[in-house]
C-alpha cells in the first residue's frame, strides 16, 4: 500500500514537473510574437506629441534595445516575482491590477457556462444511451448536432435578439452585482447559456458513446442477469466507468471556454478578462496581452493537471500502473 501510494504521489510530481516546459513554450510564443507586431510601446506610453530623444530615453530606461534574448530573460524574471508590468496605455495600471478587476468576472461566467454544460451534457447523454435509438435519442442527437454546427457569436446575437430586445425577459450586456443575486442571475443566463452550449453538445455525444460501450460490456450483462434494478445498474455500475472521458474533456474544455469568453464577453459587453485582452490586443498593449495570456495558459495547464489527478481516483488501473513503474 505504502509503495502504491508512493509511485503515485512520484507519477503526480512527474505531471507538474512537466509543466515547467509548457509554460516557458507558451510565455517564449508570446513573447516572441508580441515582439514582432508593428508599434512602439514607448511612443505608445508617451503619445505622438512626444519628441524621439524623450521616446529614445523611455526605450532604454524599458531595456527595449537590448537583445530578444535579454528581453525575454528580464521579463520572465519578473514574473517570477509576480511584475507583469504596467499597461501603455490609459492611466498605465499594473497588468496585475488589471487583470484582478476583470478575471473574476470571467471566472463567474466560465463556472456557470461548465455548470450548464456539465449538468445537461451529463442528462442528454445518459438519456440518449439509456433510450438508445428511441424518440427521445433522435430528439436529443438533433439538438446536440445543433448546438456543435451553431456559430456561437450567432447564438449569442439572436438570443439577445429574442429575449432581450423583443421579449425583455434579460439583460442584454453588463454583469449583474452582486454575485448570487437575481440581478446576477438575470445577466448570466444569456452569455453563460452561449458559452456553454458547444460544450454541452460534445460532453454529450462523449457520454453517450461511452455509456453505450460500457452497456455492452460483459459485467454489465451479468450484473443484468443477476436481476439487479436497472437504475443501481446504470447509475452504480455503469456511469462512473463511463465518466473518464466525459471528465476528460470536460477538463479540457475549460481551456476552450475560457477562450469563447472572448467572444461571448465581446458580444454582451461583459467586463471579463476576454474583453479586456481584446481592447489591449487593438491597442498593442504588449504587457497587458502577455499578462492575460501567461493567465489563461497557467489555468489551462493547472486544470489538464487536476484531470490527470482525477485519473487516479477514477480509473484504479491507472494507480496500478503507477505503482508497477
Amino acid at each position: 500500500m505504502k509503495r502504491s501510494g508512493a509511485a503515485v504521489s512520484r507519477l503526480a510530481l512527474n505531471r507538474v514537473a512537466a509543466l515547467v516546459p509548457i509554460m516557458l513554450g507558451v510565455t517564449f510564443l508570446v513573447f516572441a510574437l508580441l515582439h514582432i507586431m508593428p508599434g512602439d510601446p514607448a511612443r505608445a506610453m508617451l503619445g505622438p506629441e512626444a519628441s524621439q530623444e524623450t521616446v529614445e530615453a523611455l526605450r532604454e530606461e524599458l531595456g527595449l534595445n537590448r537583445p530578444f534574448l535579454v528581453q525575454y530573460g528580464s521579463w520572465l524574471w519578473r514574473v517570477v516575482q509576480l511584475d507583469l508590468g504596467r499597461s501603455v496605455h490609459g492611466s498605465h495600471d499594473p497588468v496585475t491590477e488589471i487583470i484582478a478587476r476583470h478575471w473574476p468576472a470571467t471566472l463567474e461566467l466560465t463556472v456557470v457556462a461548465m455548470f450548464f454544460a456539465t449538468l445537461f451534457g451529463a442528462i442528454t447523454g445518459i438519456v440518449s444511451a439509456v433510450r438508445a435509438n428511441h424518440l427521445v435519442d433522435h430528439v436529443a442527437r438533433t439538438v446536440t448536432f445543433l448546438f456543435l454546427a451553431m456559430p456561437g457569436f450567432w447564438l449569442a446575437l439572436e438570443m439577445v435578439i429574442i429575449f432581450s430586445h423583443h421579449l425583455g425577459w434579460l439583460p442584454a450586456t453588463r454583469r449583474g452585482e452582486p454575485v448570487g443575486s437575481v440581478e446576477w442571475i438575470r445577466h448570466m443566463v444569456m452569455p453563460g447559456f452561449v458559452l456553454g452550449t458547444g460544450t454541452w453538445a460534445f460532453l454529450s455525444r462523449i457520454l453517450r458513446s461511452s455509456m453505450l460501450e460500457v452497456l455492452g460490456a460483459d459485467y454489465i450483462r451479468t450484473a443484468r442477469a443477476k436481476g439487479l434494478p436497472e437504475r443501481r445498474v446504470v447509475f452504480k455500475h455503469a456511469l462512473k466507468n463511463a465518466l473518464i472521458p466525459f471528465v476528460t474533456i470536460a477538463g479540457m474544455s475549460l481551456g476552450a471556454l475560457l477562450g469563447g469568453a472572448v467572444i461571448t464577453e465581446t458580444v454582451f459587453s461583459y467586463p471579463g478578462i476576454g474583453r479586456e485582452m481584446i481592447g489591449a490586443i487593438l491597442a498593442r498593449d504588449a504587457p497587458v496581452v502577455q499578462g492575460i495570456v501567461l493567465l489563461l495558459a497557467g489555468v489551462f495547464v493547472l486544470t489538464n493537471l487536476a484531470v490527470d489527478l482525477l485519473y487516479m481516483v477514477l480509473d484504479p488501473r491507472i494507480r496500478v500502473g503507477g505503482a508497477a513503474g
